[in-house]
């Protein structure tokens, strides 16, 4: 199954969770140790409390702050910024799919392989083909986060264990990077 037919079968705690996992990926761009931040929205996410995740989404967008001059961190910060206070079906599945499309769309940056808007549609509609090695396992990992969510509160503890091997992956590959430029 595909990644958008995913996104579309999805519930509500899912798409929180498909949101969440892949800022949670990319919060390294924003905040290199900022890791916590999000341990209470992912809480409310395991609830399924629509008000407590209001609230620390609220709170995890002050504990950020701004998001400075880097274009990635930027994207990072939009993310957080759009998540929904609402807990409803709409808003969190276009923030889960618009989470998508920005997560690949920075993990493709920092690929090997060049990666382009039309390679990032392939991949969310089942072709991921062509993609880089970074750019596939962000894939993945999105489909995996969605898929294990639909099994139920277990699911979560997976999908928070995904976010935390994707940033620390994208974290090293922006640290190579760094170190090479």
């Amino acid at each position: 199954m595909s990644l958008l037919e995913l996104i579309d079968r999805a519930d509500e705690r899912s798409l929180a969770a498909a949101g969440l996992a892949c800022l949670d990926r990319c919060l390294p761009l924003l905040a290199p140790e900022g890791g916590e931040v999000l341990r209470p929205v992912w809480a409310a996410v395991a609830r399924g409390d629509g008000g407590a995740w209001g609230e620390a989404m609220a709170k995890a967008r002050v504990e950020l702050g701004d998001a400075g001059d880097e274009a990635a961190a930027g994207l990072v910060r939009e993310m957080l910024d759009a998540a929904p206070a609402e807990w409803a079906e709409a808003p969190l599945r276009e923030w889960a799919s618009e989470c998508s499309v920005t997560a690949l769309a920075l993990h493709g940056r920092y690929d090997a392989a060049e990666v382009t808007d039309e390679s990032i549609a392939r991949c969310r509609a089942g072709d991921g083909a062509g993609a880089g090695p970074l750019l596939a396992g962000e894939l993945r990992r999105q489909e995996t986060v969605l898929e294990s969510v639909a099994h139920g509160p277990t699911g979560l503890r997976r999908a928070r264990e995904l976010s935390t091997e994707g940033g620390r992956v994208l974290r090293a590959v922006v640290s190579r990077r760094a170190r090479t430029a």
